[in-house]
């Protein structure tokens, strides 16, 4: 009795373990992380508005960028609240087909007309490395 249970027990923790392995593609695409995209949209949504001017600025210039880049800055601006809203009322239901993708291109090279999972990064902290690698 007590071997038939110990490989009960032991076909059991198998079939646990080859499922946790075998994670669908968009498993990491779940209910909190949109809840947190949600969030960091309507609280960073701002970033759009400076993120913008500087992207105009580099390809038109300045007076370019204190015009267009501010008023589509804000346009911007505004979609990521509104989205961020949307995101956060509805993050228990998996609404964009049948998902809890964002609801607008996702990961995609960041340029003037397309928009990132989360808001831009303003400042001077970075995570990546640009100058050859300076070491901790």
């Amino acid at each position: 009795m007590k071997s038939l249970l110990t490989i009960l027990l032991a076909v059991a923790f198998g079939a646990v373990a080859y499922a946790d392995i075998q994670a669908p593609p968009m498993s990491d695409q779940g209910p909190t992380r949109k809840l947190g995209r949600g969030f960091s949209n309507v609280v960073y949504g701002w970033t759009e508005i400076p993120a913008t001017m500087m992207q105009v600025n580099e390809k038109e210039g300045n007076n370019a960028a204190w015009g267009y880049g501010l008023v589509k800055g804000v346009g911007r601006s505004l979609f990521r609240f509104g989205t961020g809203w949307y995101e956060m009322l509805t993050f228990p239901v998996p609404a964009y087909k049948s998902s809890f993708r964002a609801p607008y291109e996702a990961n995609t090279p960041w340029t003037l007309n397309r928009y990132t999972e989360f808001p831009p990064e303003i400042g001077c902290d970075t995570r990546y490395e640009y100058f050859g690698g300076f070491s901790n």
